[in-house]
């Protein structure tokens, strides 16, 4: 078939994606009303892809999640972007005191009313104390969803806050206030997720008082969480599986396990990590995940809790200028966060505060020279110096920690060098110029991939990025694409057309969205 002069016409219908396209043996278009048609290119309006159920429960016009990023960097601006175009937004609530977390979810209890909105609760082995407090918070406040992330284990404050409130209506229906949506890289925990909360932690909350005994009773018969993110290469804590293994997998057993347990709602799985252009959003589509999941791509925006030097870091990024670093708040245990390694120097310094670890057992071990080197290369200061500021901090935040550190010279040398992975990201987030090279971004190679798709655009400059603009963009590029995918398919598009179109400012967008 020859594709000119047919082709370039096409193309402009395809841009539309609320035009029904009728296609002609002979590759021309034409009407419903014409016959024979070879081939019909429906319509792709963007706010019908993913779960419809998801869209309705959460109140959503689409099926789209901007994810929570550390110290704020997920910010309240960026959930009230993000809502005022009926997008969910999670807080980023990890490595903020309390005080701070509450402070911002009363702004966004008063400023998005209806509107709904997530927050985040991550895993903090290290500081159980931290997990209590900003579930008390999200209870007190009546935050009706969060996103547990990194959690390798069901905890008493997990159970806690998906059970309170948990009954029954006049039909028989379980109404559980408290929805989680778990963000998981590994089969064998969305398999603890979307079971019922664990029979002894209920036992464990009952007897604190946390929970009534109607409460626990009905705890059976619901999962965990409805809703799992399966997060495969992203930035942040991450085990770096690759999407098209792992999403398949996790849609498998949320069927698999909605049938075992006889769940009155099925369970449901997002899309996380890669998702950086319109093709990967694609990938996902077909799939058959419930809801996409942005976040490495959302720091570079104006709305992001990141510096503006850091955001334009990101902006500058290719898919390979990411590295692997230790985890601050698992530092012990070995978990690895992905990192930003463009215009930094923290992964590599990181690295070597691991080795640091594994080879002395206390800060006294350190040969001298060593020492010396340390305070010069990473710390930029005697290292009692940083003993102190460290003592200081869990004097007032958790004072246990320091009372294992007097008995433990390799746990006080872990909380020494967590504060160098701890105030990397802070300085990131604040811009902090002389420590430029610390600093710690987490990223993950969608951000490289968002950054060649709008090459030569206006959002190749971060000053025009917002998160806004760049969700309606992607879900219009999918709508589009898939479009044209379809055309190719059917033998009505050459190859070299088959790409994805630039985004379009907010002006050009607005009719298609």
């Amino acid at each position: 078939m020859s594709f000119s002069p047919y082709a370039e016409p096409l193309l402009t219908a395809l841009s539309d994606p609320g035009e029904i396209i009728y296609l002609l043996p002979g590759g021309e278009m034409g009407g419903p009303g014409d016959s024979p048609l070879a081939a019909i290119i429906p319509v792709m309006a963007p706010g019908n892809f993913g779960s419809k159920a998801f869209r309705k429960e959460f109140n959503l016009r689409y099926a789209y999640v901007g994810g929570a990023m550390v110290g704020g960097i997920s910010s309240a601006a960026m959930v009230e972007a993000l809502a005022d175009i009926s997008v969910l937004g999670i807080f980023g609530a990890s490595g903020l005191s309390p005080v701070v977390v509450e402070d911002n979810i009363v702004r966004l209890k008063e400023r998005l009313g209806s509107k709904t909105f997530g927050s985040c609760l991550i895993h903090s082995p290290q500081d159980p104390t931290w997990e209590e407090k900003v579930v008390e918070i999200y209870l007190r406040h009546g935050v009706d969803l969060i996103e547990a992330s990194a959690f390798t284990q069901i905890t008493p404050s997990l159970v806690r806050y998906r059970l309170q409130g948990l009954k029954v209506d006049q039909e028989g229906e379980i109404l559980a206030p408290n929805r989680i949506m778990a963000k998981v890289s590994r089969l064998e925990l969305a398999r603890r997720f979307f079971s019922p909360p664990p029979p002894k932690i209920v036992k464990e909350i009952l007897a604190k008082g946390w929970i009534t005994a109607e409460e626990a009773a009905l705890a059976e018969r619901i999962p965990m969480a409805q809703d799992l993110t399966a997060e495969a290469d992203s930035g942040g804590h991450t085990d770096f599986r690759p999407a098209l293994t792992l999403w398949p997998s996790a849609i498998a057993l949320a069927q698999e396990m909605t049938e075992k347990h006889g769940y009155q709602q099925d369970l449901r799985i997002g899309a996380a990590g890669g998702l950086g252009a319109p093709p990967a959003f694609l990938a996902a589509q077909d799939l058959g995940v419930a809801y996409f999941v942005t976040g490495s791509i959302n720091q570079s925006c104006v709305e992001s809790g990141l510096s503006e030097g850091g955001r334009e870091l990101l902006a500058k990024a290719s898919q390979t200028d990411v590295a692997v670093a230790p985890a601050a708040d698992m530092f012990e245990l070995g978990a690895r966060v992905q990192v930003l390694k463009y215009g930094t120097l923290f992964a590599p310094k990181a690295q070597k505060l691991v080795e640091f670890w594994r080879r002395y057992q206390s800060l006294e071990d350190i040969p001298e020279a060593e020492r010396l080197d340390l305070e010069d290369k990473i710390f930029k200061a005697p290292l009692a110096d940083i003993w102190s500021q460290t003592a200081e901090f869990f004097k007032a935040r958790d004072p246990e920690q320091l009372a294992k550190a007097e008995k433990d010279p390799h746990f006080k040398l872990a909380l020494i060098f967590r504060w160098y992975l701890g105030q990397a990201s802070r300085w990131a987030i604040n811009g902090v110029k002389e420590r430029r090279s610390d600093w710690c971004v987490f990223a993950g190679p969608s951000i490289g991939a968002f950054n060649e798709w709008v090459a030569g655009t206006f959002l190749s400059d971060p000053a025009n990025r917002t998160v806004a603009l760049l969700a309606q963009n992607l879900l219009y590029g999918l709508a589009v694409y898939k479009r044209m995918v379809m055309a190719k398919d059917l033998g009505f598009l050459p190859d070299d057309l088959c790409q994805p179109l630039k985004p379009l400012t907010a002006e050009k967008l607005a009719p298609y969205i």
